[in-house]
């Protein structure tokens, strides 16, 4: 379009075109939505409707009085254009969308009607031809065989003709375009709507996967440290068994172990039901459940390990108090043996000191 020419009116909406070949289906003009312009020529006096895709126009159809913009649904409407031969179809974002379109049209399409009617009469009269005086006694097409009123008759039976073929041919095209207009647009929001539910669960499922990656490398961090923690106790056990303040502590971490392994047995549980709820990618489901089963296997053997070192505990505890009370037996013997050494001293002395 050239530059004379100004937008009035513009939005956006999905373009299509009638399928020459079937006149019943739709053929998307792009893959997004397009801007779509209503201009006026000021030169030629004419409006028309204008969309470009790229540097290709999608859209090129020149107002005329004889056209009809039609709603086939809430949010698609079409109209047809006999000089680029073919139907075009809008689809929108909105019913309202849709509504203030149609509206535009018809403004449009009323101005170029005034248009032309204001074109014809300055054509009739600037045209000296038609400037006949109340005196002047036209031929008659009728009666004349070669006279320029035959040839007007002519050309008005075959104009009529051809605007009547016209507009039936465009009636059916609108007949055959419209049939399948609902189901197409039906199938059309259908798609879009599950395409938006595919993205944002591929959204979710790619989050979900990377917050259990990070959950991952946090237990095998935690999973490290109370390895290495047990590897103390178990240290701490076979050195220190006969303090009591270790065995106070000792205590005190075994209980804290077994909290923080049933915390992420709960935890293992709640990833284990959130995977089986959610859809996520095949590749990253399969890596997450071996690395959930790798850490379930770490756990059971920090627990073998709880429960040996908890036993190791319990026999040196045993241990220290049978030796406790065989220390107890031996020093009321030792006392019962130092009394009667001591009486013994004393008879002694007193046979002496006779």
């Amino acid at each position: 379009f050239s530059c004379r020419e100004q937008p009035i009116f513009s939005t956006r909406a999905h373009v299509f075109q009638i399928d020459p070949a079937t006149k019943r289906n739709w053929i998307p003009a792009s893959k997004h939505a397009l801007t779509v312009s209503y201009f006026y020529d000021a030169t030629r006096n004419v409006y028309r409707i204008i969309s470009v895709g790229g540097t290709k126009a999608i859209i090129n159809s020149t107002i005329t009085p004889n056209m009809t913009f039609t709603k086939t649904s809430q949010k698609f409407g079409q109209w047809a254009d006999s000089r680029a031969n073919t139907v075009y179809g809008l689809g929108f974002a909105s019913e309202q969308h849709l509504s203030q379109f149609a509206e535009k049209f018809q403004e449009v399409k009323e101005a170029a009607r005034l248009a032309r009617e204001k074109s014809q009469d300055k054509t009739e009269l600037t045209n000296p031809a038609l400037n006949i005086t109340s005196h002047q006694v036209l031929p008659s097409p009728i009666i004349s065989s070669n006279g320029p009123g035959e040839d007007k008759l002519f050309r008005s039976q075959s104009a009529d003709v051809e605007v009547t073929t016209e507009k039936e041919r465009l009636k059916k095209m609108l007949s055959e375009g419209s049939v399948s207009e609902v189901q197409w647009e039906a199938e059309f929001f259908s798609l879009q709507d599950n395409n938006n539910k595919l993205v944002a669960a591929l959204h979710e499922a790619n989050a979900n996967v990377d917050q259990w990656k990070k959950q991952l490398a946090a237990y095998q961090e935690e999973t490290e440290t109370l390895r290495q923690r047990v590897a103390e106790l178990e240290s701490q056990g076979a050195h220190d068994s006969s303090s009591e303040n270790n065995k106070e502590e000792l205590s005190q971490t075994l209980e804290e172990l077994e909290l923080l392994i049933k915390a992420k047995d709960e935890e293992i549980q709640m990833l284990k039901s959130q995977k089986c709820s959610r859809w996520e990618a095949e590749g990253e489901r399969e890596e997450t459940l071996q690395k959930l089963q790798e850490l379930e296997a770490r756990n059971a053997e920090l627990e073998r390990r709880l429960h040996l070192a908890e036993q190791t505990l319990a026999d040196t505890l045993a241990e220290r108090e049978k030796i406790q009370n065989e220390v107890t037996k031996v020093a009321e013997i030792m006392d019962v043996k130092i009394f009667e050494l001591s009486e013994i001293r004393q008879g002694l002395a007193k046979l002496v000191e006779s």
